[in-house]
């Protein structure tokens, strides 16, 4: 079987490159790959290459395939799982396997699995830790959404609170309790703005800061706070970086759980600033400088009982929670996607994610496409994207089923 895939091979070196796939053993999947997202981690993995924590020393001799966040259709599955698996059903992969200890996952570590690729081979131990997950969801993409919905839930649940007079911790967000999602007008900001409203443990008021009028402008017509307020939940936006204004508009008191969607000093002190007593800050984005570091008041951390943390990623409950929650059409992380594209583009896509505005590129991997904006699809002459101007439109200026199955047919 031939594939063709992006290939990482050191840093700054990804190669679009054709060649054929060993035959699977008894207990490898083979599959087909129809979607793939692309995030700030692939651009971090391409730029860092071997000094990557997840990419192999020997990736020069033995590269490996870009892309963990990605879905599609079995093929033809080994002997060792045909009780469990049957060609023609739809997947996505939870890549953060934690396979005995190990950081490697597909999309960084192995040479034949990966998002960015027309035909891959599922190893043994992806099945070994209930990675490989099916859905019935009517769009690939949604299944690509599902790894970094994932790493939101998972946040969400890895948050933390104490109980006084005990050593006992109370895990999760506080529920009818005040949160503050900071730099979060971006991609996974407004994913967690979705879950937030829309999750079985609701907080009461979430305030969505971000200091770019535009994107928050966006998220506001995507998830107006009027959906908030059916759900219970006050929602409000704000276009600031003042920390007594955040405080006030919480009553005085300061915020329960406070989130950092941007790996930037001042974000991190303004979360500091604003935690209220027992808040959780909790420091989502990962940044590129292992030095990365910012001040914090330990005063509050001994009198406030404040207290800082940080997750990557989600496990694979998390996972299978944000698959049922889009087939159950409760959150919708369409808004994410801001730009589509071919598998020709996905090189460009990841080197240049971080100068480019916007928010995911989705990868359609049968697909010769340009990277091309999604509110600029009506701009342009071709029939093609005429006609996934007018479905976008019909759907909110979104991304959606439609105009997936129209662009694969």
């Amino acid at each position: 079987m031939k594939t063709r895939a992006v290939r990482i091979y050191g840093k700054n070196d990804l190669r679009l490159e054709e060649f054929t796939l060993p035959p699977i053993k008894d207990d490898e999947i083979l599959a087909e790959i129809i979607s793939n997202c692309i995030c700030m981690s692939d651009h971090k993995a391409a730029i860092q290459g071997a000094d990557h924590k997840r990419i192999p020393d020997n990736v020069a001799d033995n590269p490996t395939l870009l892309g963990h966040e990605f879905a599609g259709e079995l093929l033809e599955v080994g002997a060792k799982w045909r009780h469990a698996f049957e060609p023609g059903q739809r997947f996505t992969v939870q890549t953060a396997l934690n396979y005995k200890g190990s950081l490697d996952a597909p999309g960084y570590s192995y040479q034949y699995i990966g998002g960015n690729a027309t035909h891959v081979i599922i190893p043994n131990e992806v099945m070994e830790m209930n990675c490989l997950l099916p859905f019935s969801g009517d769009a690939f993409f949604y299944a690509s959404l599902a790894e970094p919905m994932s790493c939101i839930i998972g946040s969400y649940h890895a948050t933390y609170h104490t109980t006084a007079g005990s050593y006992d911790h109370k895990m999760g967000i506080v529920k009818g309790g005040k949160l503050a999602l900071l730099a979060a007008a971006g991609p996974m900001g407004m994913g967690a703005v979705d879950y937030a409203i829309h999750c079985d443990r609701r907080p009461g008021m979430i305030v969505v800061v971000d200091i770019d009028e535009a994107r928050l402008s966006r998220a506001a017509r995507l998830l107006p706070v009027d959906e908030a307020a059916r759900h219970g939940v006050k929602l409000v936006y704000l276009n600031t970086n003042d920390a007594d204004e955040l405080i006030g508009l919480s009553g005085g008191l300061g915020y329960d759980d406070v989130f950092a969607y941007a790996p930037v000093a001042p974000v991190i002190e303004l979360g500091d600033r604003i935690l209220g007593k027992d808040g959780c800050l909790n420091f989502f984005a990962g940044p590129v400088n292992p030095s990365f570091s910012a001040p914090i008041n330990f005063y509050n951390v001994h009198y406030a009982s404040t207290h800082i943390m940080g997750t990557t990623g989600g496990n694979t409950s998390d996972m299978i929670e944000a698959l049922a929650m889009m087939e159950q059409g409760l959150i919708n992380p369409a808004a994410m996607i801001t730009h589509v594209g071919g598998l020709d583009s996905a090189i460009g896509a990841t080197m240049d994610l971080n100068k480019v505005p916007g928010g995911k590129r989705l990868i359609y991997t049968h697909v010769s496409m340009p990277l091309t904006a999604i509110d600029e699809l009506e701009s342009m002459d071709e029939p093609l994207y005429r006609k996934l101007a007018e479905i976008v439109k019909d759907n909110n200026g979104l991304w959606c089923a439609g105009a997936e199955k129209y662009l694969l047919k």
